[in-house]
């Protein structure tokens, strides 16, 4: 897992839409005039891990660990538990364990990519059960902590678990459910905005999410189609 190989090999559009997003979100912690210098770094990281992860490259895996601990800790100052809960307690988890899952499915020996699966329906519907349940017993615990906006927050935490769910099965379909969660997150900060303008580049940095993950499904279904062609 080289770096630097990793960065060489993003195709002219990848680094585009690197490039552009990391100066969206720059500039939109410029224009809020943020002093939080650890939003505007969890927000470039998440979005870089988001460049590889669409890639099938583990090392989206380790920035999205790196970004859950980040996050989970700008979201308890904004006492938004579900997100803390969710990213610290399974996202950053899920990413270990997608990791090694990844690193023992490369598409090709000495290659870093990932192989592509598809998910079977027995896995589809224990997904959905499991998602049901935590997202059940979410629901009272975030309740329990007094959580702003629990309705979203109950949302947020059902479209991650489903979406870190397909990401460890290695299935295209990761990216739609990541594209779902970077919605509510959208309008779970939006939220916050409106109390705080500083919380504004959040905002922006889920809406890069958002293209960075219809990218990644794009992207995944062009892997799936060149592998299965061998």
């Amino acid at each position: 897992m080289n770096i630097k190989q990793a960065f060489a090999g993003l195709t002219v559009f990848e680094r585009s839409l690197w490039l552009v997003g990391m100066a969206l979100i720059a500039g939109s912690f410029w224009l809020c005039g943020s002093g939080d210098v650890l939003v505007l770094v969890a927000s470039l990281l998440g979005a870089t891990a988001l460049i590889f992860l669409a890639r099938g490259e583990p090392l989206g895996q380790v920035l999205v660990i790196i970004f859950s601990l980040l996050y989970g800790y700008i979201s308890l100052r904004q006492r938004y538990y579900g997100e803390l809960i969710t990213y610290v307690g399974m996202t950053a988890p899920m990413a270990v364990i997608s990791l090694a899952a990844w690193l023992r499915h490369p598409y090709r020996p000495g290659e870093s990519q990932v192989t592509v699966s598809s998910v079977s329906r027995r896995s589809a519907l224990v997904l959905v059960v499991l998602t049901g349940l935590v997202t059940w017993g979410f629901y009272y615990i975030l309740r329990a902590f007094d959580t702003p906006n629990l309705a979203l927050s109950t949302l947020s935490v059902a479209t991650s678990f489903f979406a870190v769910g397909l990401t460890v099965v290695r299935s295209p379909l990761y990216a739609l459910a990541y594209a779902g969660n970077d919605l509510v997150l959208i309008g779970l900060w939006a939220l916050a905005s409106r109390q705080d303008l500083t919380q504004l580049p959040m905002v922006a940095c889920f809406l890069i999410f958002f293209v960075n993950d219809g990218y990644g499904f794009v992207n995944w279904r062009k892997m799936k189609r060149l592998q299965s062609r061998g």
